[in-house]
């Protein structure tokens, strides 16, 4: 029963401390309330003191920093309205220019369009040209010709034009004439109708056509050549005959869209060649004929060079024997001028003593008698 007392007294004493420690706490939770509100209202009534100091402060700072940013507000607009003048003045140059360059461009365009006419025009004319076989021949040998005078080439002498074979009737355009009698034939005719649709056509498939019937067209070209009789030994022909298709693009359109055209072409003898391959060729022909030339030219000069060096030979035999004789000469010479006029002098000089001799004496005798009687 102690025991109970005693736990009771403990109980009750604990819940009288933890009442005792409840109200204390309330208590002191209101008087840090009561003093947080005090320190806040005087921390408030400092703080706005201090505020409207400094806010005072700043007003008269930012009214002079108001004052220098408005002057130069004033003044970076006034550079800008001035900024603004010279673009509006820059601008109705640029205007003035622009209508200026506008009538010049129409100008141009308008000599553009005239010229662009003139263009189609003359390209449409071309086109029923180049429709015919006969100008087009024309057209080729006349493109021909102008490669030959740039290369050098003069007609009748270099090479001849439409030269009728005599053996087989075939009628090449060129035949160039070459050393020791020989000559190459050249056939400027070159079937371009099928080249022609081809270019024009805008159907896919049409176009094939035509392409597949040109490149038919440029073999059976090739067979033509070989079958008329353009190479004969015989005649004095070599071995090859050319070709000459007057149009670089047809040329390069042969031989991009058929490869074996070329090979097939040298098997038979055939030298298929574009205007800048003609040059080509002719520039390889003129240098055969300048070296095969200048070869027989140096002949003849080697046979003339033994006839000089053997006349030369002659010459210097002649020279070191007439040489010996003057030689020889000379020294008779010297031989008269010395010593034979030497002992020829002498009997001279003997002579004239003597006679000078009677003459003093003789002298002597005429003006002083009486020595000459003495002397007597």
């Amino acid at each position: 029963m102690v025991l109970l007392y005693v736990f009771l007294g403990l109980a009750a004493g604990v819940l009288i401390m933890f009442f005792i420690n409840r109200v204390y706490r309330q208590e002191l939770t209101r008087s840090l309330i009561n003093l947080s509100q005090e320190a806040l209202r005087q921390n408030a009534e400092d703080f706005l003191r201090l505020a409207n100091e400094n806010l005072a402060k700043h007003i008269q700072t930012g009214t002079g920093e108001l004052e220098i940013k408005k002057k130069l507000i004033d003044q970076s607009l006034e550079n800008i309205r001035e900024n603004l003048q010279r673009v509006e003045h820059l601008m109705s140059e640029i205007e003035n220019k622009r209508e200026e360059s506008f009538g010049k461009l129409s100008e141009q365009l308008k000599v553009t369009a005239e010229q662009t006419s003139k263009l189609q025009e003359t390209t449409g004319k071309l086109q029923t040209a180049l429709s015919s076989s006969r100008i087009r021949g024309q057209w080729g040998e006349r493109m021909a010709e102008d490669i030959l005078n740039i290369a050098g080439f003069v007609e009748g002498v270099s090479y001849i034009k439409q030269k009728t074979q005599q053996d087989s009737g075939s009628r090449p355009d060129y035949t160039f004439l070459l050393p020791q009698n020989l000559k190459i034939h050249m056939d400027v005719k070159f079937p371009l109708d099928n080249y022609i649709k081809y270019i024009n056509e805008n159907n896919e498939i049409v176009r094939e056509n035509y392409k597949q019937q040109f490149l038919k067209d440029a073999r059976q070209r090739i067979k033509e050549v070989t079958t008329r009789d353009y190479i004969n030994p015989a005649n004095n022909t070599l071995d090859y005959v050319i070709v000459f298709i007057p149009n670089e693009q047809v040329y390069s359109f042969i031989h991009t869209n058929d490869q074996n055209i070329m090979d097939d072409a040298l098997k038979n003898k055939v030298i298929m060649c574009s205007p800048m391959t003609l040059y080509a060729i002719l520039a390889v022909i003129k240098q055969a004929t300048y070296i095969f030339n200048l070869n027989k030219t140096t002949s003849e000069i080697m046979k003339l060079l033994n006839d000089f060096y053997k006349q030369w030979g002659n010459f210097k035999e002649s020279m070191e024997t007439l040489g010996k004789r003057i030689e020889s000469v000379q020294r008779e010479y010297q031989l008269l001028v010395t010593t034979r006029s030497n002992r020829l002098d002498k009997p001279l000089e003997k002579i004239n003593e003597l006679y000078t001799r009677e003459n003093s004496e003789l002298i002597e005798e005429q003006y002083n008698p009486q020595i000459s009687e003495k002397t007597q």
